[in-house]
C-alpha cells in the first residue's frame, strides 16, 4: 500500500504563517491620541462660547474675560515644551492622564466662582496647564516614536483633532448653555475630561519596542528614535538654548506666533461675541465656528498629505497669504443672518485654520532633528503667546471702540508679515544641506 501521509520534507516545505498583526499597533496609539486631542480642543473652546453669558451674569468686561483666556493660552504654550521632555522622562500615559485630570478639576471648579480672579485661577491656570500638556508636542512625540512612514499625514490628522473638538463640543455646549445654563456645560467638560483618561490608561503604550515592534513603515536596521532618560527640565532648557542660536528658530517662532494670534487668540475667542454684536444669535455663531472646525479637519489632513509631497516653506507662505486676505474682508461680511459670502469665509477659513501645523513640524524636523518635538514645543509656546496677546487686546478694542474691526484688519496685516518670515525660512539651508535656490 502507498503511504499518502505527507513526508517530513513536504511539511518542511510548507510556507510559514505570517504572524505579524494585520493592524500595526501604531494606529491604535494614533486613535487614542486623536481622542485625547479632540477632547483637549473642545475644553479650550468653552470660554469663547460663554463670554457673553459671563458678561451678563457677572458684569465682567470682554477684556477681563479675555485676560483669563490669555493666561490659559500662555500656560498652554509654556507647558508644551516641558511636556514633551516629561513624556520622554515619565511616559506619555502618565503625563496625559495627569493633564486630563487637571482639566477636569479646573473646569469643574468654575461652577463655584463668583469673582474674576477665580475664573483666571480655574480656567486660566488649571485648564491651561492641563491642555498645554497635550499640545502639539504630544502629537509630535507620538508620530516621531510610532511612525517612520506617513508622518506628515498622521501629523495632519492629529492636528485636525483640534478642529474636530470644536465640531463635537461647540454645538452641544451652546445648546446646553441655552437650555440648562453655563454651569451644566462646564460640568460636561469636566466629566468628558475624566472619561477620556480611561482609554489612555488601557490602550496607550510608550514605544513600539515595548511590544516587540518597529515603528510603522520602518525596516530592520533603520535608525530608531532614541529613548531619553535624562532630566526633563534640563534637557528642555538645553534644547531651547541651542535652538535660539538658529535664525530659523526665531523665524518659525515669529510666524507661528502670528498663526496663534489670528486663530485661537482672535477667531477662536472673539468670533461668537463679534457675530452677536451684529445681531447673529449665539447658537448660530457657535454652529458656524463648529463648521470652521469641520472644514479644518479636511484642510489639516490635506495639509499633512501635501507636506509629504510639497516644500513646507512654500506651503506656509500660501496659507498665511490667503488667511490674511480673508481677515481683511471679514468685517464687511458680518450680518444678522448667514449670507453666502459669509458662508464662503467660514469654509475657506476652516480649510486654512490649522493647516500651518504639519509643515511647521516638518520644518522643525528638517532643521533640528531628534530635538524637533521639544523645539516645536517652544515654537508652539510662541504660538500661544501670540494668541494670548490678541485674546486680551481684541477684548480691550471691543470695550473701547464698540466693535472688533480694528482687530480683524490688524490680524490681516500680521499674516503678511508671517509670509515674509516663511520666505526667509525657505532660503535657510537645513544642517548639512546646501542653501536652496531663490524662488522664482
Amino acid at each position: 500500500m502507498t503511504d499518502t501521509r505527507p513526508t517530513s520534507a513536504t511539511a518542511e516545505e510548507a510556507p510559514p504563517r505570517d504572524r505579524r498583526p494585520r493592524l500595526h499597533y501604531a494606529w491604535v496609539v494614533a486613535a487614542v491620541s486623536l481622542l485625547v486631542l479632540v477632547g483637549s480642543a473642545g475644553f479650550r473652546s468653552t470660554p469663547g462660547l460663554m463670554m457673553t453669558v459671563w458678561n451678563s451674569e457677572f458684569g465682567w468686561s470682554h477684556g477681563t474675560i479675555g485676560l483669563a483666556v490669555s493666561v490659559n493660552l500662555v500656560l498652554y504654550g509654556l507647558t508644551a515644551p516641558f511636556a514633551a521632555a516629561l513624556m520622554d522622562r515619565f511616559g506619555v500615559r502618565l503625563v496625559t492622564v495627569c493633564a486630563l485630570l487637571t482639566i477636569a478639576v479646573g473646569s469643574g471648579l468654575t461652577v463655584l466662582m463668583t469673582q474674576a480672579w477665580q475664573l483666571i485661577l480655574c480656567w486660566g491656570f488649571l485648564v491651561g496647564l492641563g491642555s498645554g500638556s497635550m499640545a502639539g508636542a504630544f502629537a509630535t512625540t507620538i508620530t516621531g516614536r510610532w511612525f517612520q512612514a506617513r508622518q506628515g499625514l498622521v501629523t495632519g490628522v492629529l492636528t485636525a483633532a483640534g478642529a474636530a473638538g470644536n465640531l463635537v463640543f461647540l454645538p452641544v455646549l451652546s445648546w446646553l448653555v441655552q437650555a440648562a445654563g453655563w454651569r451644566a456645560a462646564v460640568m460636561v467638560v469636566s466629566l468628558c475630561a475624566t472619561a477620556v483618561a480611561v482609554p489612555v490608561l488601557l490602550l496607550m503604550k510608550e514605544r513600539p519596542a515595548d511590544l516587540g515592534l518597529l515603528p510603522y513603515g520602518a525596516e530592520p536596521g533603520d535608525p530608531l528614535p532614541p529613548a531619553n532618560s535624562g532630566r526633563a527640565v534640563s534637557r528642555t532648557l538645553r534644547v531651547l538654548r541651542d535652538a535660539m542660536r538658529s535664525r530659523v528658530f526665531w523665524l518659525l517662532a515669529g510666524s507661528f506666533a502670528i498663526c496663534g494670534a489670528t486663530t485661537v487668540g482672535l477667531v477662536g475667542t472673539h468670533f461668537i461675541p463679534a457675530a452677536h454684536d451684529h445681531g447673529m444669535p449665539e447658537t448660530t455663531a457657535a454652529g458656524l465656528l463648529a463648521m470652521i472646525g469641520a472644514f479644518d479637519v479636511v484642510g489639516t489632513v490635506a495639509s499633512g498629505w501635501f507636506t509629504d509631497r510639497v516644500d513646507s516653506g512654500r506651503l506656509l507662505m500660501v496659507y498665511y497669504a490667503l488667511r490674511g486676505v480673508s481677515l481683511f474682508l471679514l468685517p464687511e461680511l458680518f450680518a444678522g443672518t448667514v449670507k453666502p459670502p459669509f458662508l464662503a469665509f467660514v469654509i475657506f477659513y476652516g480649510l486654512d485654520w490649522v493647516a500651518t501645523v504639519p509643515p511647521t513640524i516638518a520644518l522643525c524636523r528638517r532643521h533640528f532633528g531628534a530635538d524637533a518635538p521639544i523645539v516645536f514645543g517652544w515654537v508652539l509656546a510662541c504660538h500661544q503667546i501670540g494668541a494670548s496677546i490678541v485674546a486680551t487686546a481684541a477684548g480691550v478694542m471691543r470695550d473701547k471702540f464698540g466693535d472688533y474691526d480694528l482687530a480683524w484688519y490688524g490680524a490681516g496685516g500680521l499674516c503678511l508679515l508671517a509670509v515674509l518670515c516663511c520666505l526667509a525660512v525657505n532660503r535657510s539651508p537645513a544642517p548639512g544641506l546646501p542653501a536652496p535656490a531663490p524662488a522664482a
